[in-house]
């Protein structure tokens, strides 16, 4: 009794009620993720790369494709590529090789995939009119409680989202390409996404090792595009320097 009475002091004195209440209610949708499995749309090398992301933190995984050989291919890709992660020995996680291909499993039916999912992590081509038919869709089969994320690279979420019911639920969550071997994930909003939303897609990418970095608002071309190829033009503008 007197160290839950410490504590709930400490606790108090070292959080306002409101930072304490957003704590709670980021603890509560973290436990909500858990429960459930993470849904990894599309099975080309971003979305095998997410899969084993999340399955080497623990996480049941669906892998959804339209076509029943991409799974098959994507899932005998992810097992050979654990194989000379672990040889390596730069697996991620403490489970084997085995242990993490088995939390991932494939599915072709979008509705049977959605069922029971907490967090969506889309990963379709660079294609505006596919992706919005595709979240129409996620639209229509997700709960109240899941995180739709997107994979982009440059599609604002204005675009992406705009006239979703779930539309708070929703924000781009833009990898490096591959996000196994590179951490750092930008997290974009919609203007109307709830900052829960934010908030609870960047604890979950900080649990599963990556390095999130939010944007408080969209910008085209987000963060990273816009450094790299700052970066690259110099780069280039060097090479015409030193051939001059």
């Amino acid at each position: 009794a007197d160290r839950y009475v410490v504590s709930s002091f400490l606790l108090a004195v070292c959080f306002p009620v409101g930072s304490l209440v957003a704590l709670c209610s980021l603890v509560q949708k973290m436990s909500s993720i858990k429960e459930g499995h993470i849904l990894i749309i599309g099975s080309g090398l971003i979305g095998r790369s997410w899969a084993m992301v999340f399955a080497g933190a623990g996480y049941k995984v669906k892998l959804y494709d339209i076509m029943e050989q991409q799974i098959t291919a994507a899932m005998e890709n992810i097992g050979k590529q654990m194989e000379e992660l672990e040889k390596a020995g730069m697996l991620r996680g403490s489970r084997s090789v085995q242990q993490q291909v088995s939390l991932i499993s494939g599915c072709t039916d979008l509705k049977s995939a959605v069922e029971g999912t907490t967090y969506i992590q889309e990963c379709t081509p660079e294609n505006l009119e596919l992706k919005k038919k595709l979240f129409a869709q996620l639209d229509l089969l997700t709960s109240e409680r899941a995180i739709i994320g997107s994979s982009t690279s440059c599609l604002s979420p204005t675009k992406l989202f705009t006239g979703l019911k779930h539309v708070k639920q929703c924000i781009v969550a833009h990898p490096v390409n591959p996000p196994y071997y590179v951490p750092l994930v930008e997290l974009v909003p919609h203007p109307e996404t709830d900052p829960a939303t934010v908030e609870t897609a960047y604890a979950l990418m900080k649990e599963i090792g990556q390095s999130p970095v939010k944007l408080m608002r969209e910008i085209d071309g987000f963060a990273l595009n816009r450094l790299q190829y700052a970066i690259i033009s110099e780069a280039w503008r060097l090479v015409e320097i030193y051939k001059a």
